[in-house]
């Protein structure tokens, strides 16, 4: 996005965030934080600090260095928020920036925390009548008191099931039990992310996946042409397949539709964006089943946004450039 963004335009400020969540200033280098599988990029505390600004006066924002000093950075218009996961696209950053009054791309709190817990974003999507997967919410104290009733429980469902930590992103965490033998251990892996669970049936069918936009004004919610992942020898869409294009998945927009396929998978994706009262952006994958059948899998409210990512790939196929999206959402951020 860094490389991406129309500089003419815009005056870009990165930040980052540490592990330890310190707000620092970072280089404008598109290339500082290019995903390369054998050298993740990572933020490390270089001894600046942002310094926000508080609500009710201007947006200045400052930075502290290293030797103490403080400058300005400017008046900020808008905040892109290009995060995954817990404190990411879960609310909680979304609630600051609300609270600090910078207007920010993408989610809001609600739609964010919805769909950041599985559980919650099933319940929302079936409310308006959306299929979702048959599942169970298993939490961390029923699994270690009553594991014999969990089993029972997954039996009913039927192997294979996926199971999911309910709050994590990018496919951390989650496994593809084929039978009770792998039980246990996609419960030790999706525990070790979340106390709570998500044991869901495996759903025999396509996966497509479709790029939502908030409408501007008073216009709908806008849904591009609907995307494939096609997996070859991957078992499922994993971090690795998502993020650093490892062998065994294709992304592939457009999808092979037939046209009325497209016209329904395109109007749930706006639907189920507009049933947890989405903002800015989602992407809602779904599964096409061999009935014809369209099941919500879920939604992520910051979507993947690499040139490998489904995302801006569906939207490039509509014909709005990577950086005509980027500017849509900072756009529809500043409206």
């Amino acid at each position: 996005m860094l490389g991406a963004i129309d500089r003419e335009r815009y005056r870009v400020i990165a930040v980052g965030i540490t592990r330890e969540g310190i707000f620092v200033l970072e280089e404008d280098d598109p290339e500082r934080f290019r995903l390369d599988a054998a050298k993740m990029p990572e933020v490390v505390d270089n001894g600046t600090r942002i310094i926000w600004p508080m609500p009710g006066g201007p947006r200045e924002l400052r930075v502290q260095r290293a030797d103490g000093s403080t400058e300005s950075l400017g008046e900020i218009d808008v905040v892109l928020p290009i995060l995954h996961g817990v404190h990411g696209e879960d609310g909680t950053m979304q609630g600051f920036l609300d609270i600090l009054e910078l207007p920010y791309a993408g989610g809001g709190v609600l739609d964010s925390a919805i769909c950041m817990d599985k559980h919650f974003m099933k319940i929302a999507l079936q409310a308006d009548g959306i299929a979702v997967a048959p599942w169970i919410t298993v939490r961390a104290h029923r699994w270690a008191a009553d594991p014999a009733a969990v089993r029972a429980d997954v039996e009913a469902l039927g192997y294979p099931v996926f199971v999911k930590p309910a709050r994590a992103g990018s496919s951390v965490g989650v496994s593809k039990a084929h039978d009770a033998s792998e039980l246990d251990e996609a419960m030790r892996v999706a525990l070790r992310e979340d106390e709570k669970v998500l044991i869901e049936t495996g759903i025999v069918g396509r996966e497509i996946e479709v790029a939502v936009l908030e409408g501007r004004g008073s216009e709908p919610t806008r849904a591009s042409l609907p995307g494939e992942i096609v997996l070859t020898t991957r078992e499922f869409y994993d971090f690795e397949g998502k993020y650093l294009g490892g062998d065994g998945a294709d992304v592939v927009c457009p999808a092979d539709l037939t046209d009325a396929q497209i016209a329904r998978i395109r109007e749930i994706g706006a639907r189920a964006f507009d049933a947890v009262d989405g903002r800015g952006l989602a992407r809602v994958d779904v599964f096409l089943t061999g009935t014809g059948d369209i099941v919500v899998n879920e939604l992520n409210t910051m979507p993947g946004f690499t040139p490998i990512s489904m995302y801006p790939k569906c939207w490039v196929a509509s014909g709005l450039s990577y950086g005509d999206l980027i500017t849509e959402l900072i756009e529809l951020a500043r409206a």
